[in-house]
């Protein structure tokens, strides 16, 4: 029985992602090598974090304040490498573009640069998923289940699992808000996703609380429901106004 639970609580975290693999990212291999490199490269920032945090650890569980400032410097060195991976895509873009030209081939379109960002995005939220929960399920293919007293309700394998599936949607979609608010230079777009993070991040503090993951998973899934939401709404504004300006000019 422990199997099955253990097999259910990685579907919850990585289910909705693989679905978004199957149907969207497998079908292009340029897609794939993204989601790949996406995945390594956050893999690596967040070693490299664990890296400088480890002389510091383990933090005063009674006290608050050295979390919030893990949390800030975490999220401040993430979202500076996000920075860093639009300027790269921007390079590779051109690069494209000019092979496009090039070979008498169609630019990228913008569905295309969508993708690109939603499986970068995809790949910050598997490396995320990957790290900081997916990486605690393996006792939950054991013989037991496992409780802390902070959150006496909820299994702790479901608890890390769900945290892992809030985080994919918000790192998957918020890749995409953000390379379509450096594109523009939409400094709403810009700004936004750093917010989210942060509060994402601070909402998971919570949890310390006792009783706390009762308030603050659904509170984080509130927050992966408002980037949800807000990508869709900036996808439909971009795609209706490439359609307009593809109608001025023809």
């Amino acid at each position: 029985m422990t199997v099955a639970a253990g097999i259910g609580y990685v579907l919850i975290g990585l289910g909705p992602a693989l679905a978004l693999f199957v149907a969207l990212i497998s079908t292009k291999p340029f897609l794939i090598l993204t989601l790949l490199s996406s995945t390594l490269l956050w893999l690596i920032t967040l070693i490299v974090l664990s890296g400088l945090w480890s002389p510091f650890l383990p933090l005063e569980t009674t006290q608050l304040w050295p979390f919030f400032i893990l949390l800030l410097t975490s999220i401040a060195f993430q979202e500076a490498i996000r920075i860093l991976f639009w300027t790269a895509y921007r390079k590779l873009e051109d690069i494209l573009d000019t092979f496009a030209d090039r070979v008498s081939k169609p630019r990228l379109y913008h569905t295309d640069k969508m993708q690109i960002a939603l499986a970068g995005g995809l790949g910050h939220g598997l490396a995320h998923a990957v790290f900081f929960c997916l990486s605690l399920l393996t006792p939950a293919f054991g013989p037991a289940t496992f409780y802390v007293e902070k959150c006496s309700r909820m299994p702790f394998f479901l608890v890390s699992a769900m945290i892992a599936l809030a985080f994919v949607i918000i790192h998957t979609f918020s890749m995409v808000i953000a390379f379509s608010g450096f594109a523009e230079q939409n400094k709403v777009d810009q700004m936004f996703v750093p917010i989210v993070h942060l509060v994402a991040g601070m909402l998971t503090l919570v949890n310390v609380a006792s009783g706390g993951c009762m308030i603050g998973i659904p509170m984080l899934y509130l927050v992966a429901f408002v980037t949800l939401i807000y990508c869709g709404k900036m996808v439909f504004r971009r795609l209706t106004e490439a359609g307009s300006r593809q109608e001025n000019l023809s």
